[in-house]
């Protein structure tokens, strides 16, 4: 009788084992479509690489879901602005900051200020798209994120032209870019994504 219930706890074993390791595989196999979408979409954006690296750990809430893709590369892009807004604020205390240094960086602060409004407003339109409007309806929504992702990315080049100049040259200068960089591929790459999902329709 134990031989009995000795093999029985056995199979039982090795059928929840099976059945745990054809789980993880599918999950497995799942994770890596999810993953492969977000690398074939990002192939179409400005900045592909950055794209791949900045979306990949979202795999698994984006799915193979395009707009779920846009999306997601919005919210990146406009945390990214959030935090160039805060790093630039502190920036009006920077040791030997020249007047029309000073000038720049609060002029900065006010556009960075513009692109997180711009593509906060993007993300809550293209939110909207999953509720099923009209033809008619899909496409202004669509319109307006477009123009106001394009918008931010104007905000953007606009905070670096003040900073134009060799009078302007130097450590903050650097710094400065290279938070702003970083927000304007960012929002590049989203707006690629949402001409991805347009296109699409």
């Amino acid at each position: 009788m134990a031989k009995v219930l000795d093999l029985s706890l056995v199979l039982c074993v090795l059928c929840v084992s099976t059945a745990a390791i054809a789980m993880a595989r599918n999950l497995g196999e799942e994770s890596s479509d999810d993953t492969e979408f977000i690398k074939s979409s990002c192939e179409t954006a400005t900045y592909p690489e950055l794209c791949f690296q900045s979306l990949s750990s979202y795999a698994s809430e984006i799915k193979k879901r395009p707009l779920q893709l846009a999306e997601t590369a919005l919210a990146v892009s406009m945390a990214q602005a959030k935090s160039a807004k805060t790093y630039i604020s502190d920036m009006t205390d920077y040791k030997g900051i020249t007047k029309r240094q000073h000038e720049a960086v609060l002029d900065c602060v006010e556009e960075m200020g513009d692109t997180v409004d711009r593509l906060s407003k993007s993300l809550k339109e293209l939110k909207n798209l999953e509720e099923g409007e009209s033809k008619e309806d899909f496409w202004f929504c669509l319109s307006n994120v477009r123009t106001w992702t394009s918008a931010a990315l104007t905000d953007e080049t606009t905070c670096l032209d003040g900073f134009g100049g060799k009078g302007m040259d130097g450590e903050l200068k650097s710094l400065v870019r290279a938070h702003i960089v970083r927000v304007a591929q960012d929002t590049s790459n989203a707006l690629a994504l949402i001409n991805v999902y347009a296109s699409k329709h």
